[in-house]
């Protein structure tokens, strides 16, 4: 392992990046993360659509 490539940093300061990335992510990434990690998490049979479905019943109204 090369250690002069390792970066410590603060926790505090990751939240800060994260919350600033996933503001300006666009909708339909976050629909694909949150898809991908439910697939991860409980299988491909747990994303058939539903969350999908409902953000577009959301942009009907």
């Amino acid at each position: 392992m090369n250690r002069r490539q390792i970066v410590l940093t603060n926790a505090d300061d990751l939240h800060k990046q994260d919350n600033k990335y996933w503001s300006h992510a666009s909708i339909e990434e976050k629909m694909q993360t949150i898809t991908y990690l439910r697939e991860c998490f409980y299988g491909p049979e747990a994303t058939t659509g539903r969350l999908q479905r409902f953000h577009k019943i959301l942009k009907l109204k």
